[in-house]
């Protein structure tokens, strides 16, 4: 089994001696260039002075440009290197945990009415999205989102995990994927794409589109015989033919390219995606299937996109100057119209299939990163059993986005015996992050990743949470009244499998007898549906619920000590209620006169 810290170590030196050699090589070609600027000024004053034929001039400028090529070949291979080297040390900084603010975010994802999105910091600086997400496109950000916002049925899951498993030390494939078309910004929508390329535009068929090219040929013919001549009547009769092509179809060659423009550089670089995907010799029966969905048809699909990045360089053309000067004698705008026409119809039924593919390869190369790089995380089990109740059984569960060194890991079991846990602590105890170290790892479960733990055991489940809530003035709500709608939200939950919640400080809005008796119906609510969850309380009065809840509702508690006039925590789960509440000790150590 490969080390990743060993195996990144060697490629990074690899990488790093080869920017330092191009370096060096980028220094003298620049040298070089100079030398041979220098030259041909020479060669120039003995060419005024009359001691040398003019033909001699040519061979500074041949030197140079073969030196100019050479030297570009130079910069790209640098650049390459470099950004290889930048990936693996991207991958150092997310084993040391040193990622943060260095990736991309997912804050387009980010949905607040999601029933657990942002409870569990799946988006934004710092958050899950960011630590997993290796992805180069868009469709494959997007399908890596979707995994994690809706958790996939366990036959799907076991499959997902293979598929990673498999693809955790394809490094050359990854390499390769982060260095493609490095100097690329992507500017590419998969969803209104996909949508042209599923419309329809009429421009005419292959006549059309040959009177077309017929007329421009025409026009430059026509103009070449005019600076020839000086007779224009030619020129004029193929410019009336050209004006009355345009305004037959120039609005629906604009209705064409519309979905187009903007789109070149991201089309090149999913082209060059596409390629990488068509030649890695995959192993398992469906990651082969899907490669091989990229080389059906007359040409792969990458050779496809590349042509069609080209149309779309046209097409982001058309607005400059030159373009408008040549759309009426050229029907510049026609004719990319009709180039797109022509392309969509052989391909466009095909885009769809495409953009799934690099979605979905791209997701699993983001979690197979992440299960390589953290090697001690395993994949967790998923019963196997239909309508058995509903667990969840961890071992040294962590959470993954704190720091190792501060990452303090508790087993929990939830099963049929104990369905309910009623967690009590004084504040900072840790029940608020135990929640969330419960809810991420069942988000990564159910996503196909590997999980912190040394070992999770659990059933499909729908998950919920409740850890904060917010007042709204815009909607007029009180921050009890989201709580109350929040919690109604997760008991609804459908699926087809059993609820799993997560509710901290249940109903700390409310009065104390209130919210006991609100509490208790809630819970009762839940456990009638089958549920499993825990719910967090400072609230010693809710721990008596245990007596009228029954055996499946069990106690448990986060406790803290002063230490050398300091509040100490271990963030370790106990059996049992708290015994004690340190918020008088926190305002006191604060300096209030309590």
């Amino acid at each position: 089994m490969l080390d990743p810290r060993e195996e990144y170590a060697k490629r990074l030196e690899i990488h790093v001696a080869r920017v330092e050699r191009r370096e060096r090589q980028h220094i003298r070609l620049g040298n070089a260039k100079l030398a041979v600027a220098a030259a041909a000024i020479v060669l120039i004053a003995f060419y005024f002075a009359k001691h040398i034929a003019a033909y001699w001039l040519l061979a500074p400028l041949g030197v140079f440009v073969v030196l100019a090529i050479i030297h570009e070949q130079v910069i790209r291979a640098r650049t390459r290197a470099n950004t290889a080297a930048g990936y693996y040390r991207q991958g150092f900084a997310r084993m040391d945990d040193r990622w943060s603010g260095t990736g991309a975010t997912g804050e387009r994802f980010r949905d607040p009415k999601h029933v657990y999105a942002d409870d569990l910091d799946l988006f934004g600086t710092g958050c899950l999205f960011e630590l997993l997400s290796t992805a180069r496109l868009p469709m494959g950000e997007e399908r890596l989102a979707e995994w994690l916002l809706a958790p996939a049925p366990a036959e799907g899951v076991i499959e997902r995990q293979t598929l990673v498993a498999e693809l955790r030390t394809r490094l050359d494939l990854r390499e390769d994927l982060a260095v493609a078309g490095e100097a690329l910004r992507v500017r590419l929508n998969p969803a209104s794409l996909t949508k042209w390329c599923e419309g329809e535009t009429w421009l005419g068929g292959p006549v059309m589109r040959a009177a077309a090219a017929g007329l421009s040929v025409a026009a430059m013919a026509t103009g070449c015989y005019f600076f020839a001549t000086l007779r224009h009547w030619p020129v004029l009769g193929v410019l009336f033919l050209d004006a009355i092509v345009y305004s037959w179809l120039q609005k629906r060659a604009r209705a064409a390219i519309a979905g187009v423009s903007s789109n070149a550089e991201g089309l090149q670089l999913f082209s060059k995606i596409l390629r990488r995907i068509e030649r890695e010799p995959f192993e398992s029966a469906q990651l082969k299937q899907l490669a091989a969905g990229l080389r059906e048809g007359a040409e792969p699909a990458s050779e496809a996109i590349a042509r069609f990045a080209r149309i779309a360089a046209w097409i982001d053309g058309q607005d400059s100057l030159m373009a408008r000067l040549l759309d009426l004698p050229f029907l510049y705008t026609v004719q990319t119209g009709m180039a797109a026409e022509a392309w969509r119809k052989r391909h466009g039924q095909r885009m769809r299939r495409w953009i799934d593919t690099v979605a979905e390869i791209e997701a699993l190369l983001s979690l197979a990163a992440y299960s390589f790089e953290h090697p001690a995380d395993p994949f967790p089990e998923f019963a196997a059993e239909t309508g058995s109740p509903p667990h969840f059984d961890a071992e040294e569960l962590g959470h993954p986005l704190i720091p190792a060194e501060r990452c303090v890991r508790n087993s929990l079991r939830l099963n049929e015996k104990t369905r309910v846990l009623l967690l009590s602590g004084s504040n900072m105890s840790g029940k608020s992050t135990l929640l969330r170290t419960v809810g991420i790892n069942a988000v990564l479960a159910q996503a196909g990743a590997p999980v912190r733990a040394k070992r999770l055991r659990m059933s499909p489940v729908s998950l919920g949470t409740r850890l904060h809530s917010a007042d709204s003035l815009q909607e007029g709500r009180s921050t009890f009244y989201t709580e109350v709608l929040r919690i109604r939200q997760v008991l609804d939950l459908a699926g087809g499998r059993p609820i799993f919640f997560l509710f901290d400080e249940l109903l700390d809005g409310t009065n104390s007898h209130d919210r006991r008796i609100g509490a208790e119906s809630l819970l009762r609510a839940f456990l009638d549906r089958g549920a499993i969850g825990i719910v967090t309380t400072h609230d010693l009065a809710l721990t008596e619920m245990t007596a009228s809840l029954g055996p499946a509702v069990r106690n448990a508690h986060l406790q803290d000590y002063v230490e050398n006039g300091q509040m100490r925590f271990d963030y370790k789960v106990r059996d049992g209620v708290v015994t004690k509440s340190n918020a008088l000790e926190l305002m006191r150590l604060a300096g209030l006169d309590v």
